[in-house]
């Protein structure tokens, strides 16, 4: 799995779960995207998310999430792999959005697990069988407890992974021993779902990471991933312990949305941070938070030149 070449994997290594920008009334700008597509694949990103979680998925509308995944596709064509976040709690409604994101020329699918509903592990197997089956495109399970209300037990992601279309799992789960057994027992590619621990996942044989942080560190990622997938663990370690100021300051005072977007417009890189109830922007003690992580980094908006913090 490690010694797969990154750009043979069907999801990409590096993974951006990308915002998604909107205009001061709130409206998706689409221009703002795909100038931020094209940075983050410029920057060394093989894999978008599209509409995920970080990308405000539960406030948008199906036909903005489906002109999301062609205006992404469309800008990056195949330099990099359109993973369309297309998970709900409702299956048909997942089914219907795994179709339009075929027909929006999206190359692979995100699929969360169920959320609020707490269905049976039953439940949550014929879930993601029937939004595999509903296109042709591979799917990203997504193991998400912390928002999910239910994990997807190991037994569970087993079965997944016979299906022939499954063949990812994002983990943010962050249970070493599960994801071992994952890694030992399936064919399935793995990517860690929590940015501090992209490091220790890929030691154990995980591909890559789906990434927040990513947004604001792609280069300083990418030489990550990079690192440990040559075995060059050194390396990797030495960029982990560069990382973990810009981590936490992105994933750990306020949403994930939030932050990245902030740090984009602090940055230069976004033309403002808006993101759509109930998400709200930071609080003055919060922003306060994300800045001192940062300060002193080379990501530092106040001591970078703007728009050019792409180490």
């Amino acid at each position: 799995m490690v010694d797969t070449p990154a750009r043979a994997l069907p999801f990409g290594s590096l993974v951006t779960a990308m915002v998604t920008p909107f205009t001061a009334d709130g409206a998706v700008d689409f221009d703002a995207t795909a100038a931020l597509a094209a940075r983050l694949v410029d920057d060394g990103c093989d894999g978008l998310v599209v509409s995920g979680t970080t990308g405000e998925t539960s406030t948008l509308e199906d036909s903005e999430k489906e002109d999301l995944y062609r205006v992404v596709a469309e800008t990056v064509g195949d330099r990099a792999r359109v993973i369309a976040g297309t998970g709900t709690n409702h299956t048909s409604h997942s089914v219907e959005m795994a179709r339009r994101a075929e027909r929006a020329g999206a190359h692979a699918q995100l699929v969360v697990t169920p959320y609020y509903n707490k269905p049976t592990q039953a439940g949550v197997l014929a879930h993601f069988e029937a939004v595999a089956a509903a296109s042709d495109l591979p799917v990203m399970v997504y193991d998400i407890p912390g928002r999910s209300g239910i994990p997807i037990t190991t037994e569970t992601m087993l079965r997944l992974a016979e299906h022939p279309r499954i063949g990812a799992l994002k983990d943010a789960k962050a249970d070493f021993a599960a994801v071992t057994r994952v890694l030992a027992a399936t064919d399935l590619d793995v990517y860690s779902g929590d940015d501090g621990l992209t490091l220790p996942w890929m030691a154990a044989g995980a591909v890559g990471v789906v990434s927040v942080t990513a947004h604001v560190a792609t280069r300083a990622f990418r030489a990550l991933v990079d690192a440990a997938t040559a075995g060059d663990f050194a390396k990797a370690r030495r960029i982990h312990f560069e990382l973990d100021p810009v981590i936490r300051a992105v994933m750990t005072h306020i949403p994930g949305a939030v932050s990245a977007k902030q740090v984009l417009h602090l940055q230069g890189v976004l033309p403002n941070a808006v993101v759509r109830l109930p998400l709200v922007g930071p609080e003055p003690h919060e922003l306060e938070a994300v800045l001192a992580d940062l300060a002193g980094t080379v990501w530092d908006p106040a001591s970078s030149p703007v728009g050019e913090s792409r180490a």
